[in-house]
């Protein structure tokens, strides 16, 4: 028994320390990173602040700006992707995070991305952070959740209603797990003067399940009672988006069927996954996905009896993959308590499963969206796939409302940095609203979150001047005509004539001149 325990210890040690092991050979990480990506390095030509334009363009003229940091006299890149706009102009001006990332080299485990995405994901954090929920029951009876973020020294647990701090609402993976870098993300985001928020979708994170429906990987009705709510509870503050992982499917699928009217002033995808159809489809490493399947299992365990009222939890429990168990959960047609039709239930659900896609893609309704979004990627995400068939570049290079921050290393919400554990480059980062609370713990901030602050408050600093300048435009205008306005200022000009009178307003005037002649 002890052989077979000391067999399984060395396997795991294997699968988890045998995908950092090719970062460390004889070549140096990142050419070691890049050669297994398949990716080749394109030559970029740098100008005096240490900024370059690369010579790659797209279809419409599209450029990609490169920020580029040292590290060890190797030069790091990090490349904003998108359209080139003056808004584009003024983030690489004012993001100074952008071209500031130095990822962790050598041989440290935080140097490997799935070593740094395991760690993220699945290590306990500490955080002096706690949460106050509200329990949102929607129009089909349903519940959803909203944590709202507070300092551990904070007795007051509700924010006024009056308050004008920005709201930062936070969505984590669609498997519910609230991992090390949410709670960092709260962490930061109150530090800096934002009410984070992070929503919980129906039966996640011990939300209670009150109906027979559970939330598909990318509807957005729920999240818009939800934003109503916010907006109801917070109606002085800006309200910002972010979503985390797989849960930006559900974020970018709210931005484009809501439009201009989704109440968000920016928002941004930590390592999102684009084309969720064939991520599903085309799974993950066997090690990783066997932990999602088990962890989805044990959340939903808790409901099989109410379940298999609709669904078929036999068919949902044996399931080894993340495909089956959406399958099961969205896309079967039978009925418990009925035999199933075996002879067409295979050709019924691969229908089912395009069917199901259709309205859940997150990228369906892209070209409605209104607002600045940022996406922050890495080149070595293990858990998105290889960057150049998950990515969609040409989204990037055509929308001006997206901007891609590709960096070469930092896996899926990792963005781990030499200077980790120091508080250095976390006090040049400042929020839209308030100052920096004084009294929260100094923590280094992760790399992502303090790109992600400055993003919002360039956006908003851009979006103001663009408003001073229209009315400043606006009142030149004003006062241009106005000295035409002053000509007949003193001229009796009657415009009864233009004006429908009614009785009532014949009375009204007859009554006015009586009490001036008196």
């Amino acid at each position: 028994m002890l052989e077979w325990l000391v067999a399984v210890c060395i396997v795991i040690l294997v699968v988890l320390l045998w995908p950092g092991t090719k970062y460390f050979g004889t070549e140096s990480p990142p050419d070691a990173l890049l050669h297994g990506l398949g990716i080749a390095q394109q030559a970029a030509a740098k100008d005096k602040t240490g900024r370059c334009v690369s010579d790659r363009k797209g279809s419409d003229g599209a450029q990609t700006a490169c920020a580029t940091a040292v590290t060890d006299d190797k030069a790091r890149t990090v490349a904003l992707i998108c359209k080139p706009s003056a808004l584009a102009n003024y983030l690489l001006k004012h993001c100074r995070t952008f071209n500031n990332y130095s990822p962790c080299v050598g041989w440290t485990w935080r140097a490997s991305a799935f070593l740094q995405s395991v760690h993220e994901a699945c290590w306990p954090y500490d955080s002096p952070v706690q949460f106050v929920r509200d329990n949102l029951q929607l129009s089909d009876d349903g519940l959803v959740a909203l944590d709202w973020a507070v300092p551990s020294y904070q007795k007051r647990r509700r924010t006024s209603s009056h308050s004008t701090s920005p709201v930062l609402l936070i969505i984590p993976n669609s498997f519910g797990k609230i991992t090390r870098n949410v709670l960092k993300l709260c962490e930061t985001a109150l530090s800096h003067g934002y009410l984070p928020a992070v929503f919980n979708r129906r039966s996640h994170n011990g939300t209670p399940l009150t109906t027979l429906k559970l939330q598909q990987f990318g509807d957005p009705t729920d999240l818009r009672e939800a934003v109503r709510y916010i907006r109801y509870r917070q109606p002085a503050g800006r309200l910002y988006a972010v979503s985390e992982s797989s849960g930006s499917g559900l974020l970018l699928s709210y931005l484009g069927e809501c439009g201009s009217s989704s109440y968000v002033t920016a928002a941004v995808c930590l390592s999102p996954v684009f084309r969720c159809q064939s991520w599903f489809e085309n799974g993950l490493c066997w090690p990783l996905q066997w932990a999602l399947v088990l962890y989805q299992k044990i959340c939903l365990s808790r409901y099989r009896t109410v379940l298999g009222e609709t669904i078929q939890t036999d068919a949902l429990f044996s399931s080894c993959s993340l495909r089956g168990l959406e399958e099961a959960l969205f896309c079967q047609s039978g009925q418990v308590g009925s035999a199933p039709a075996t002879g067409t239930s295979s050709s019924n659900t691969s229908g089912a499963w395009d069917a199901y896609w259709e309205h859940n893609e997150p990228l369906r309704d892209v070209d409605e969206v209104a607002i600045p979004v940022l996406s922050v990627c890495a080149q070595d995400d293990p858990i998105r796939g290889d960057t150049q068939s998950t990515v969609p570049m040409e989204l990037f290079e055509s929308n001006p409302h997206f901007f891609l921050l590709l960096t070469e290393r930092g896996g899926h919400c990792g963005f781990s940095t030499l200077s980790e554990g120091s508080t250095a480059g976390a006090s040049g980062v400042v929020g839209p609203a308030a100052a920096p609370n004084s009294g929260m713990e100094s923590r280094g901030t992760n790399w992502s979150h303090r790109a992600l602050l400055e993003f919002f408050r360039a956006t908003t600093d851009f979006f103001a001047a663009e408003e001073r300048a229209k009315q400043l435009a606006a009142r030149r205008r004003g006062l241009g005509g106005g000295a035409v306005g002053r000509v007949f200022r003193h001229r009796s000009v009657s415009t009864c004539k233009r004006v429908p009178v009614c009785s009532h307003n014949i009375h009204a005037i007859y009554n006015w001149q009586r009490s001036y002649t008196r």
